[in-house]
């Protein structure tokens, strides 16, 4: 199992439903009281989430968390 593969495609389907909800980091950033460079570092694969801060994304984007992650 390749780590930064698998955290690279969770980034990428955060940023694709994002996206499909038009909004951009910064949205999503306030909408989870992060800041924008939080949710760059997240889509970018740069982060191992806790399940936690996958549930805040979740509800910021207004999807559950399995969403993000199948």
């Amino acid at each position: 199992m390749d780590k930064e593969l698998i955290l690279k495609r969770l980034g990428q389907k955060i940023r694709e439903i994002r996206k499909e909800k038009g909004m951009s980091q910064k949205d999503l950033a306030h909408a989870v009281n992060k800041d924008q460079q939080s949710v760059q570092r997240l889509e970018s694969g740069n982060v191992n989430p806790s399940y936690y801060y996958l549930t805040e994304i979740a509800v910021g984007l207004g999807v559950e968390v399995k969403d993000l992650i199948l």
